[in-house]
C-alpha cells in the first residue's frame, strides 16, 4: 500500500474517532450530545429522545381540560373505534394486557380501559417455568398460524356497536313569522297526540306531524293582548296559554274552544307546568300559582320566593316537587305542599331558565344559566348537593333529556346560537347541530323521544333526529309549512 495513502487514511480515522474520546473526558454533570457518533465500522443508534407512552397511546386523559375534551375528534366515530381497538390490541402484543372486547369511546369508563396509565414497564422479561395449556386464554393453540393470542383473536372478533350518525342538518325547517325573540318566554310545546302548538304574535297554532295540517287555536289580538307562553296537559288534551296581561286561558284542542280563563297575575305569565290537573304558571310579577282545573279559581296556593321574574317551570317525573328557575338567579325547588322552597340553589350567575328533571335517576335535576353564566349544572335534590358543572361557551336557553338514553340536549343563545347533545355522566358531546342565526330560544321533545324541535328569532322551526339514529316511521312527503316553507 503507498506509504502517503495509509497516512491519510490513518489520519482521517483518527479525526473520526475525536468526538467519542472528547466526550468521555467530559464531567459527569455534562451529558453528550443526542446525535449519533460513528466509531469505526459500528454505528450505535440513540433513543434518549424517544417517547414510548405517546407511541403507545399511554396519554393519561385526565390531564385534559374539558374545553380540550370537547374539541377532541369523536371518538364515536369509525376512525376512533378503530384507534382504540388497534391500542387495545398493542397493549395485548406488548403489553400481555389480556384485553378481550372494545370497549365503548363514549362509555364512563373508557379512560380506565384501554387508554389508562399503566404502571409496568413496557418490556417485560419473564421466564416461564411451566407451559400454559394450549386452550388457556393466555396462550395460542400450537396448531395456529397467526402470530396474536387468543386475548387478541377474542378482541378482534368482539361485537362492535355500529358507530351512531346523527345528521347536522334538520329534516324539516317550517317558517314561523312573529316568533318573538326574547328569553323569558316559552312559546313552543309538542303534545303526547304529536300535536305541535306554537305562539306567533298574539295567535296559537297547532301543527300535526302526522298530517302536516295547521290550525289557528285563538287570536288575543281582539283582547289586544298577546301571547307569552303555552303548554300542553300530560294527556295531549288541554293546552293552556299564559298572555301579556297576566291571563292563563285553558284551550280544548279537539273542540277548539276555551275552556276557562285564570286571572290571578298582574304580569305577562311567562312559564307554565302541568302536573296532572294541576296547573302551576310563573309570571314577572314573581308569584308562582298553583290551581286545579277541576276546582273554583278561587283554590290556589301562591309560592313567593323569586324576587325577579319567574321564566322557568319544570315537574319531576314523580309529581312530588316543583323546579323554578327566575332571572334573579336563583333554582328553586317545591313540594306539593309547602308555600315555602325546601330548597334552593344561587351557584348560576345569570337567569335560570332551562330547567329539566332526569327521568332515569330518582331526584337528578339539571339547570342552565344565561349569558353571563353559560353553565349547566346537575343538582341531587334527594341530599340538596351540587354534583358536577361544566361552562358550555355560551347562553344556555333550553334542557331536555332523552326518554331513552341517559342523553340530553342543551339549546344556546349568545354567542354561538348552537344545540348541544351531551352524554351524563361523563358530559361528553355526543353532537353540536348549527343552522340557526338568531338565539335557540325554544325547545320541545316529540312525543316518541326521537326528535326535537327548536325555535328562534330568527322565524324558523327546525326539526332534528338527535336520539335515534332512525326514524321508526316514515315522513310524510306531503309540502309542510306553517306559512310558508322555508328551502
Amino acid at each position: 500500500m503507498d506509504q502517503e495513502y495509509e497516512r491519510r487514511l490513518l489520519r482521517q480515522i483518527n479525526h473520526q474517532n475525536l468526538p467519542s474520546k472528547a466526550c468521555l473526558t467530559k464531567s459527569l454533570g455534562a451529558a453528550c450530545s443526542p446525535v449519533s457518533v460513528k466509531s469505526g465500522d459500528r454505528f450505535i443508534p440513540t433513543r434518549a429522545g424517544s417517547n414510548w407512552s405517546i407511541s403507545f397511546h399511554y396519554a393519561n386523559e385526565n390531564c385534559r381540560s374539558p374545553s380540550q375534551n370537547y374539541k377532541a375528534k369523536d371518538a364515536g366515530s369509525d376512525t376512533g373505534k378503530d384507534a382504540v381497538a388497534y391500542a387495545a390490541l398493542l397493549r395485548n402484543e406488548l403489553l400481555g394486557a389480556g384485553i378481550d372486547s372494545v370497549p365503548d369511546p363514549h362509555g364512563d369508563d373508557r379512560r380506565h380501559a384501554v387508554l389508562t396509565q399503566d404502571s409496568r414497564g413496557l418490556f417485560r422479561y419473564t421466564v416461564h417455568t411451566k407451559r400454559v395449556p394450549f386452550d388457556s386464554d393466555n396462550e395460542v393453540s400450537p396448531y395456529s398460524l397467526s402470530p396474536l393470542s387468543n386475548k387478541s383473536h377474542k378482541l378482534l372478533r368482539s361485537p362492535r356497536k355500529p358507530a351512531r350518525k346523527i345528521s347536522k342538518i334538520p329534516f324539516k325547517v317550517l317558517d314561523a313569522p312573529e316568533l318573538q325573540d326574547d328569553f323569558y318566554l316559552n312559546l313552543v310545546d309538542w303534545s303526547a297526540g304529536n300535536l305541535l302548538s306554537v305562539g306567533l304574535g298574539a295567535c296559537v297554532y297547532l301543527w300535526s306531524a302526522c298530517t302536516s295540517q295547521v290550525t289557528r287555536l285563538c287570536d288575543l289580538s281582539v283582547d289586544g293582548d298577546s301571547v307569552t307562553s303555552v303548554c300542553w296537559n300530560e294527556r295531549g288534551s288541554l293546552v293552556s296559554v299564559g298572555t301579556h296581561k297576566g291571563y292563563v286561558q285553558i284551550w280544548d284542542a279537539a273542540g277548539g274552544r276555551k275552556l276557562t280563563s285564570l286571572e290571578g297575575h298582574s304580569a305577562r305569565v311567562g312559564a307554565l307546568a302541568w302536573n296532572g290537573e294541576q296547573l302551576s304558571s310563573g309570571s314577572r310579577d314573581r308569584v308562582i300559582l298553583q290551581r286545579d282545573v277541576r276546582t273554583p279559581p278561587s283554590a290556589e296556593r301562591r309560592l313567593q320566593g323569586h324576587r325577579q321574574e319567574v321564566c322557568g317551570l319544570k315537574w319531576s317525573p314523580d309529581h312530588q316537587h316543583l323546579a323554578s328557575g327566575g332571572n334573579d338567579n336563583k333554582l328553586l325547588v317545591w313540594n306539593s305542599s309547602s308555600l315555602l322552597p325546601v330548597q334552593q340553589y344561587s351557584d348560576h350567575l345569570a337567569a335560570v331558565k332551562a330547567i329539566a328533571w332526569s327521568p332515569h335517576q330518582h331526584g337528578l335535576l339539571a339547570s342552565g344559566g344565561g349569558t353571563a353564566d353559560r353553565c349547566l349544572r346537575f343538582w341531587n335534590t334527594l341530599t340538596g348537593q351540587a354534583l358536577q358543572s361544566t361552562d358550555t361557551g355560551s347562553q344556555v336557553c333550553n334542557l331536555a333529556w332523552s326518554k331513552h338514553a341517559n342523553e340530553l340536549v342543551s339549546t344556546h343563545g349568545y354567542s354561538q346560537n348552537q344545540i348541544l347533545v351531551w352524554k351524563y355522566p361523563s358530559l361528553t358531546q355526543v353532537a353540536k347541530l348549527t343552522g340557526h342565526s338568531y338565539r335557540v330560544l325554544y325547545l320541545a321533545v316529540s312525543p316518541d323521544g326521537e326528535a326535537i324541535v327548536t325555535g328562534a328569532g330568527d322565524e324558523t322551526l327546525r326539526f332534528w333526529n338527535v336520539f335515534s339514529k332512525t326514524r321508526c316511521t316514515k315522513e310524510s312527503k306531503s309540502v309542510l309549512n306553517l306559512f310558508t316553507r322555508i328551502r
